[in-house]
């Protein structure tokens, strides 16, 4: 594993093994998301989403990446409707019908972290809501397909930017950028450099090379992007009430393209 020192930020070089090695944390992500997806029914509370992550992470022989990270109390961020992102699980948060639910999770598997997040409908949700969380999943993977060696890191900001106005347009709706949050490096720590914003002109950043892995992660809603985080020291939620969505993976370059380490085995 090498380190590259561009303009005094620490980016991490990923050999083949370790890449491997990250695929084998994402897919004990991947796994923890498709069963708390199916898991997301009116009546389940929060909390319970969360004993079922911390539980298949465990018995995969992983660690939660997020319980005890700076004091995060959970394994899972679940962040319901309003909430854009770190929402904190709880007994009391019980998801109803059209409620739109953001969780986020993160895995460390023999010192390899896997950071994935998926938006969930649950029940029947709105044509609105079911069309932000698309867009927002469709900006995703735009970065994804931008995510190529030799490439600049703001031509993945770009690539998100655009297709989320592009969706926007679509469903003629202005769905709002959460800016001040993005995307990281990822490694051997969870939050590694550099920083990836969801926003920017393309050609900016240090070159994407081989071995440099991303977790890539838009956040849309579907009114203003300003934020207000709220008095638990956590959650963030949009400052004009308007529903939120949230989709991520973690990417390696590679020199045969973008390498999804967080795509289910079927690789949806």
């Amino acid at each position: 594993m090498l380190r590259l020192l561009r303009r005094h930020r620490m980016i991490e070089i990923k050999s083949r093994t370790e890449l491997e090695a990250m695929r084998a944390a994402g897919l004990v992500v991947a796994r923890t998301l498709a069963l708390v997806t199916a898991a997301a029914r009116p009546g389940v509370s929060t909390a319970e989403l969360d004993e079922l992550a911390e539980q298949t992470i465990r018995d995969a022989g992983a660690v939660p990446s997020f319980k005890g990270y700076h004091g995060f109390p959970a394994s899972i961020c679940a962040s319901v409707n309003e909430e854009i992102v770190h929402g904190i699980p709880s007994a009391e948060r019980r998801l109803a019908e059209g409620d739109l639910l953001s969780v986020d999770c993160g895995a460390i598997l023999d010192g390899w972290h896997g950071d994935s997040a998926v938006t969930i409908e649950v029940g029947t949700v709105s044509t609105a809501d079911h069309a932000l969380s698309a867009a927002t999943r469709a900006a995703m993977w735009a970065g994804v397909e931008a995510a190529v060696a030799g490439a600049r890191l703001t031509d993945i900001s770009h690539a998100v930017e655009t297709a989320a106005a592009r969706e926007g347009s679509a469903h003629a709706v202005e769905y709002g950028m959460i800016a001040e949050y993005g995307g990281h490096g990822i490694g051997s720590q969870m939050h590694m450099e550099p920083f990836l914003p969801n926003v920017g002109k393309p050609g900016k950043g240090p070159r994407l090379r081989v071995g440099m892995a991303l977790a890539i992660e838009p956040m849309l809603t579907s009114g203003s992007g300003e934020t207000v985080e709220l008095a638990d020291g956590w959650t963030v939620v949009t400052a004009d009430g308007s529903r939120a969505a949230h989709w991520e993976h973690t990417v390696a370059i590679t020199d045969e393209g973008p390498w999804v380490l967080t795509a289910p085995e079927d690789g949806a």
